[in-house]
């Protein structure tokens, strides 16, 4: 038995979510999520990594902490809805801002807000956060929070879009900046920076240079229509003086950033806007501080993460590429390589060689070292040094040890019909030969631009393989790290484009004699669950199909969804061409796969809607069909109980239709 067998057991492994290095460079510091001791939800702590011992706990509370930034004097700034034991009055319980002195001793709480304390970064003693505000007067709004609570009102008026978010209502807060400075038990001289910003500051991404006089920020500029565009707009911490600094019409300028040590520039990403025949595009950009000019750099890859190094002549990124997600240099004078392999992607240098994916990159101030965490397809996330010179990784001790997968990973490439390379990896089980080849399961991921590169906790390829099944993981069109062109063959086709990637790998992939080829099924999710769909109604070659908050009714989608500004501008209006030939639903009446549908009602991003429509439309064409709701859930289903709902459900569905056995209701559902 492993962790991989029992769901149960599996929902229990810890997981390392962030890394942060010290300004000594002595120590790392990493969120760490576990279950909670009632077994129904997850809770964070903080661990110390140290550089020459064992990772130790700092941290323990009934709710948890996030979000660790250190101090320039090397105190711990975290997140937490933990009590103030010096408060007179505990309050509602949202997140404030601690910190936990470098030598040891009670963590204290050193600023709060009505609405809680949100992200926040600190430079020198200057502290700037984010709270939600109700709108007035800041310093009035703990008596109108009161008020509204006392009334019963939850009512929300809008005059903007959007309204809600992923899993979450908007308002009827709205997010502001403050600035403090650290001083003997509290933040000092607390104000506001941004009064009043309307939605300009809704899901902000900040930066404060390093002298703490400036908060770089993302400052979000209504359109017409319903649209919207992101600039990049720099705050006087002392005045409140704001100014724009990066500006362009059809882009937007976000995260992530960071702010050179020398405090001369910016690197942030610049996302290009969409349209009928104008594909997504994710660039690095490095701008003057001063100035505002900046320009492109490393060519097709799409920053994931960024760092400066020390000296301020490169930045490192994480980026997407050819299914890793290798660390690069992107020098910004004299250095150049080579195209792929050990050199570089047109000025950008990859550092790292391996398979594995990266993110959470911190350099050391010598520029010796770049810090991460190391995961991949069969590795969980745990921190590594990296050689910057050589590119050499070393894996640190974890506070959370990753788990052993039971089976082999292996790489697949095929030829598509218009000649493009689609490539995948592919997870087989312990004992999979061509005297026991194993059923097949095809994954498509979601996005859709995105990659099958790292590890997931929530389509965990590996319980599959523990349970008999090849997983076949493929990048299709839309794919990142595969150059511009790999997503701009996909764009507006969605379905026609990327089945007949998916048919050429499967088709290599299911000419292997340790793979069953008769025994085979297929999943996705979000946009995976879209393709789903659309494979029930395009090909008969599955036993069944497991779709998860999927697109099923395009034109019923396109203005329910919580971002309908930015789906319409692919697809247009409602009703028009490019609805009629790509929603799934049209093909309703070829479908006779049996369907599992798998949807969690909180779920803004693909609305409840889609798969209430889906049911219903499978119901009355009689097609064998199961429909797992979740009441509680978003897009992602999350609380450990449900989680072993889903898995346990899809297995016996697959272990029904695939394999051919006796339908068995898990004990989970009701």
């Amino acid at each position: 038995m492993t962790a991989f067998d029992d769901i149960r057991e599996y929902v229990a492994i810890p997981r390392v979510l962030s890394l942060r290095l010290s300004p000594d460079g002595s120590r790392l510091v990493s969120a760490v999520q576990s279950l909670n001791p009632d077994g129904k939800s997850y809770g964070t702590a903080l661990w110390a990594v140290p550089l020459d011992r064992e990772p130790y706990r700092l941290t323990r509370s009934a709710k948890g902490e996030t979000q660790a930034h250190f101090t320039d004097a090397g105190d711990l700034l975290f997140s937490s809805a933990r009590p103030d034991p010096t408060a007179k009055d505990a309050g509602d319980e949202v997140p404030a801002l601690w910190l936990l002195p470098r030598d040891g001793g009670e963590a204290r709480q050193v600023a709060a807000r009505p609405g809680g304390v949100g992200a926040f970064r600190t430079a020198g003693d200057v502290v700037v956060f984010a709270s939600d505000v109700l709108d007035g007067d800041a310093a009035g709004e703990e008596e109108r929070r009161k008020a509204r609570k006392d009334a019963g009102i939850s009512a929300i008026l809008h005059e903007g879009y959007p309204v809600r978010y992923w899993d979450h209502d908007l308002g009827p807060g709205r997010t502001r900046l403050f600035a403090g400075r650290l001083g003997a038990d509290r933040l000092e001289d607390v104000r506001e920076l941004t009064p009043e910003p309307g939605e300009a500051l809704r899901d902000a991404a900040f930066e404060l240079t390093p002298d703490g006089r400036t908060v770089i920020t993302t400052w979000r500029v209504p359109l017409s229509a319903g649209q919207s565009r992101t600039d990049l707009v720099a705050v006087d911490v002392a005045t409140g003086e704001r100014r724009t600094l990066l500006s362009e019409e059809g882009h937007d300028f976000g995260g992530p950033l960071a702010v050179s040590p020398d405090g001369t520039r910016l690197a942030c990403a610049r996302e290009r806007h969409t349209d009928l025949d104008v594909s997504v595009r994710v660039e690095l950009w490095i701008a003057d501080l001063a100035t505002g000019e900046g320009r492109a750099h490393a060519g097709d890859l799409f920053p994931g993460d960024l760092a400066w190094a020390p000296d301020s002549s490169a930045v490192y990124i994480a980026a997407d590429f050819q299914g890793r997600r290798p660390v690069f240099r992107v020098p910004l004078d004299g250095e150049t390589g080579e195209i792929g392999g050990a050199g570089g992607i047109g000025r950008a240098v990859r550092v790292t060689q391996d398979d594995a994916s990266y993110l959470s990159l911190n350099v050391s101030a010598d520029g010796g070292s770049v810090y991460a965490l190391r995961s991949g397809v069969a590795l969980a996330p745990a921190p590594a040094r990296i050689d910057a010179g050589t590119g050499e990784v070393t894996d640190l001790a974890s506070p959370a040890p990753r788990p052993e997968v039971p089976g082999t990973l292996t790489e697949i490439t095929a030829t598509a019909d218009d000649g493009a390379t689609v490539r995948g990896w592919l997870v087989l089980p312990e004992g999979a030969s061509a005297d026991a080849p194993a059923p097949f399961l095809l994954w498509i991921h979601g996005g859709p631009v995105a990659s099958w590169n790292d590890w997931q906790w929530r389509w965990q390829s590996w319980i599959m393989a523990q349970h008999g099944y090849a997983v076949l993981m493929p990048d299709p069109c839309l794919s990142t790290g595969y150059g511009q062109e790999m997503i701009d063959r996909g764009w507006g086709d969605w379905g026609p484009r990327t089945q007949a990637d998916l048919d050429a790998i499967v088709d290599v992939a299911l000419a292997r004699d340790d793979i069953d080829a008769e025994r085979v099924g297929a999943m996705g999710g979000s946009f995976g669950g879209y393709m789903a769909n659309w494979v029930a109604g395009h090909s008969d070659r599955y036993r069944a199909i497991v779709t998860h908050a999927s697109l099923w009714n395009l034109d019923q989608f396109a203005g329910t969804t919580d971002v309908s500004a930015y789906w319409q501008r692919e697809f247009g209006a409602p009703g028009s061409e490019r609805y009629a030939r790509l929603s799934p639903h049209h093909a309703l009446d070829k479908i006779s796969t049996p369907m599992l549908v798998i949807h969690g009602d909180k779920d803004y991003r693909v609305p409840i809607g889609e798969a209430l429509r889906l049911w219903w439309d499978l119901r009355r064409s009689e097609v064998e069909s199961k429909f797992l709701y979740f009441p509680d859930e978003n897009h992602w289903i999350l609380k450990p109980g449900n989680v072993v709902a889903w898995y346990e459900t899809v297995l016996a569905f697959l272990a029904q239709h695939v394999l051919g056995q006796e339908w068995k209701r898990p004990d989970s559902v009701a």
